[in-house]
């Protein structure tokens, strides 16, 4: 196997510190009033990026909204899922499907993605990554994903936002923001959320 495996990294082992940070917030946890379902209804679709917070820039506090995040913020098999739980079962009916600037999958390709994880050692076959060159057809991409999905669309309201990590603002991406991306550009996904 070439390249090295995260835990042989210099980087320091955060374990102890999350443990400390966890006794203090249960020395100050006033408990949760809200219910399972978040009294919003809202539903965040966004990335994992640690540069985001997505609470917080949307003026949402704990037991407000569903919030999935995955690389990119793409819609995946698994952000359908839960999407489908949480608009069934738990009242959500607004989806905000948020990509952001300077985004790691940015201008690249699935392909670029996969050769770089094999030259670490991991062969991801022909995964699907989420890599995009259009950081607003991405966004529009997924939104029309899950509007024409058939256990999605007619349910949700779904809109499209791009965040700026260097600014904070959020843009609304779509026929209502005045910014709107040309028709398809091809981009193809062999997964099963369309």
């Amino acid at each position: 196997m070439t390249g090295s495996s995260p835990l042989d990294s210099a980087a320091p082992d955060p374990r102890d510190r999350l443990a400390d940070a966890n006794r203090a917030y249960v020395e100050h946890f006033d408990g949760v009033d809200a219910a399972k379902r978040p009294n919003a209804h809202v539903f965040v679709l966004t990335c994992m990026d640690a540069r985001i917070d997505p609470l917080r820039l949307l003026g949402l506090g704990l037991g407000e909204a569903h919030v999935m995040r995955n690389a990119g913020g793409r819609v995946s098999d698994d952000a359908v899922r839960s999407l489908v739980l949480s608009s069934t079962l738990l009242g959500t009916r607004h989806v905000l499907v948020i990509h952001h600037t300077d985004c790691g999958l940015g201008s690249t390709s699935d392909d670029e993605l996969r050769d770089q994880l094999r030259e670490r050692g991991i062969d991801v076959g022909n995964l699907w990554t989420g890599a995009f060159g259009d950081l607003e057809r991405s966004v529009l991409d997924d939104v029309e994903t899950l509007r024409s999905h058939p256990l999605v669309g007619g349910r949700v309201t779904v809109t499209g936002h791009i965040y700026d990590v260097h600014t904070g603002r959020l843009q609304p991406v779509g026929a209502d923001s005045g910014v709107e991306a040309d028709a398809d550009d091809g981009a193809d996904r062999d997964d099963a959320t369309g």
